[in-house]
């Protein structure tokens, strides 16, 4: 064999041994931050989780432990004797369940038309739609407010129902979806005679799971999470949410921080476990919306 060919060897071996190399320290860097980051993520709500387990005088004490001494197990079966629990979950799954239904409905139906129906008008109509996603919420909470109770809608939970449940984000994020699926599955479907709603629903909605799943996470929590609305809107306490009536029992019980930290459990749990199982599809459907098909 030649000199030079296995000099060359050699020098190509050590190359790729030093890429190898960057490459694997690279990715220990990457693991270490990803790491550090969710810990710093994470370790709050750890502690809020443990935190609902103690008595009161070990919350808060220096330097911090962990670990309850012993665990209060009874805490999380206090907690429904010491508020209204029931009623404010109850309300709060029921808006949430039917806000994202309608939100995912609408959203996806009226991102059909913007992206497959052509009409006159449709991009200006699209563009101006959207743009009142810009538009804060408090421009418009007062005259909104007036609305709804001059027809007898406030304190309701049709009032929130219909200020959540149609949204130009849905529209957007299911339009930029339905951008990337081949406009010729559509040509063929109408050519064999489904009529658009047909298209609708056999066609672009089993496409779609991915996107679908994305915006009912973010629907489902932001209803979930929303104070301002119950705040403004419900003031009866047998519709109060779970935002708002555990505001409430902070007011009453600000010295029961084991309580106060049962109940926070019980607000965040609900949308972790919906998280959980709807990761997958939630990632998916962020990584594919617009991206041509």
């Amino acid at each position: 064999m030649p000199l030079g060919h296995g000099t060359s060897a050699s020098a190509a071996r050590r190359h790729r041994a030093r890429r190898s190399a960057k490459h694997h320290l690279g990715r220990f860097v990457r693991d270490v931050f990803l790491l550090a980051l969710s810990a710093f993520v994470l370790l709050p709500f750890a502690w809020m989780v443990l935190s609902s387990f103690k008595r009161n005088n070990e919350i808060f004490t220096t330097p911090i432990t962990w670990f309850p001494e012993e665990w209060q197990w009874h805490n999380y079966a206090d907690i429904w004797v010491k508020s209204d629990m029931t009623t404010w979950l109850g309300n709060t799954v029921l808006l949430a369940v039917v806000v994202t239904f309608l939100q995912v409905f609408t959203g996806s139906f009226a991102a059909y038309g913007f992206s497959r129906i052509r009409f006159p008008g449709r991009d200006f109509l699209f563009i101006v739609y959207i743009g009142t996603i810009s538009v804060p919420w408090q421009a418009y909470m007062i005259p909104q407010f007036k609305m709804l109770s001059a027809v007898g809608l406030s304190d309701t939970r049709l009032s929130i129902i219909l200020l959540q449940a149609f949204g130009a984000f849905g529209v957007f994020l299911m339009k930029q979806f339905y951008d990337s699926i081949p406009e010729e599955l559509s040509e063929a479907a109408r050519i064999d005679g489904l009529s658009e709603y047909k298209i609708y629903y056999r066609i672009m909605l089993p496409l779609s799971i991915p996107s679908i799943a994305s915006l009912a996470i973010i629907t489902f929590t932001n209803t979930w999470n929303d104070y301002m609305g119950p705040l403004i809107y419900l003031r009866s306490p047998d519709l109060w949410t779970i935002q708002l009536g555990l505001k409430t029992f902070i007011g009453q019980y600000n010295a029961d921080y084991a309580a106060i930290m049962t109940g926070s459990v019980l607000s965040v749990l609900p949308i972790a476990v919906v998280f959980v199982f709807g990761q997958r599809y939630f990632v998916q459907g962020i990584a594919t919306t617009g991206m041509k098909g």
